[in-house]
C-alpha cells in the first residue's frame, strides 16, 4: 500500500494544490495587479503610466458627475435585469419542477440551455434587429399607434435580461426540485390557496436559489459592455468606460479604478446576502 493510500488527506491535497495555485496566481494576482494599477496615474503629455501612488483616479470617478451617473445607471440596470429574470424564471422553473412529466422536464432543460450554445454576439445582434426601426417590434407596435423604443436603455435591459435568463432559471429549478410535494398537499389540506402557498412556503424555501441566480445575473450585467455597444445607442455603463479608457484613451490606471467599482459592489452584495443566511442554505 502506497503512502497516498494510507493518507487520503495527502492525496486530496495534491489534487487540489495545482488548481488552487492557478486560482491564486491567475485570479487573485490579476485582482491585485488591477488594484495596484488603479493607484497609479497617466502622464497627460506623454501618455505613459507614472508609478506614483495617488488617489486621483478615484477622486475623478466619484467627483465627476458623469461617472457617478454611469455608476448608478449600471447598478440600476443590474438590479432591474435581476428582478426581470427572477419574475420570468419562477413560473418556468415551477412548471419544470412540479408539473412537467419527466420527459418534458428533460426537453425543457435542453430548451433552457440551448440559447447558451449560440454565440453571445449572434444573440445580441438578433435583438438589435428586433429593436431596429423596421424590425419585428416596430411592425407589431405600429397598428396600435406605437413604435419601437429603439436603441437605448430599454433595449439594453431587455437584451441583458434575455442573455442571462438561463442562469436564473436553472438554480431556481434546482431549488424547486428540492421542495417536497408533500408540502403542497399539506398546505392545500389546511385550506391555503395556491397563491398563499407560493408566497408563504415555496418562495421562502427557494430564496437561496434566487440568490444563486442573482449572483450570476447581477455580476454579469455589472461587467457587460458588448451588448451596450450593440443595442445601447448612446447609453453608457461601467464596462464601456473601462473599455474606452483601456482602448482609445489608453488610460489604464483610470480604467483599473473604474473596474474596481463592480468588484466592490459585488463584495457588498455578497456580504449583505450572507447576513440573510441564504449562502449557507445553497
Amino acid at each position: 500500500m502506497s503512502i497516498l493510500d494510507r493518507r487520503p488527506g495527502l492525496r486530496v491535497g495534491l489534487l487540489l494544490t495545482p488548481p488552487m495555485l492557478w486560482l491564486g496566481v491567475a485570479y487573485l494576482g490579476a485582482l491585485a495587479s488591477l488594484l495596484i494599477t488603479s493607484l497609479w496615474t497617466q502622464n497627460d503629455f506623454t501618455g505613459l503610466i507614472e508609478r506614483v501612488w495617488t488617489l486621483d483616479n478615484f477622486r475623478t470617478l466619484f467627483t465627476v458627475e458623469v461617472y457617478r451617473t454611469i455608476t448608478l445607471r449600471t447598478i440600476g440596470i443590474a438590479v432591474l435585469v435581476t428582478v426581470i429574470d427572477a419574475v420570468l424564471a419562477f413560473p418556468i422553473a415551477l412548471y419544470m419542477a412540479k408539473f412537467a412529466s419527466p420527459r418534458a422536464q428533460r426537453l425543457l432543460v435542453i430548451a433552457v440551455l440551448m440559447p447558451l450554445w449560440a454565440s453571445y454576439l449572434v444573440k445580441a445582434y438578433a435583438w438589435r434587429g428586433m429593436f431596429s426601426a423596421d424590425g419585428p417590434i416596430a411592425w407589431i407596435a405600429r397598428p396600435f399607434g406605437l413604435d419601437t423604443p429603439g436603441y437605448g436603455l430599454a433595449a439594453t435591459t431587455v437584451t441583458l435580461a434575455y442573455l442571462w435568463l438561463p442562469y436564473m432559471i436553472l438554480p431556481v429549478y434546482a431549488g424547486l426540485e428540492r421542495v417536497p410535494d408533500s408540502l403542497f398537499e399539506a398546505s392545500a389540506d389546511l385550506g391555503a390557496g395556491a397563491g398563499h402557498t407560493l408566497r408563504r412556503i415555496v418562495v421562502p424555501m427557494v430564496f437561496p436559489a434566487f440568490v444563486a441566480g442573482s449572483i450570476f445575473t447581477f455580476s454579469l450585467t455589472m461587467g457587460d459592455y458588448i451588448a451596450v455597444k450593440i443595442v445601447g445607442g448612446t447609453t453608457q455603463m461601467l464596462g464601456n468606460v473601462v473599455y474606452d479608457n483601456q482602448g482609445a484613451a489608453n488610460n489604464l490606471p483610470f480604467a483599473a479604478a473604474v473596474a474596481t467599482v463592480p468588484i466592490v459592489v459585488m463584495l457588498a452584495y455578497l456580504a449583505a446576502v450572507r447576513r440573510t443566511g441564504a449562502l449557507e442554505n445553497l
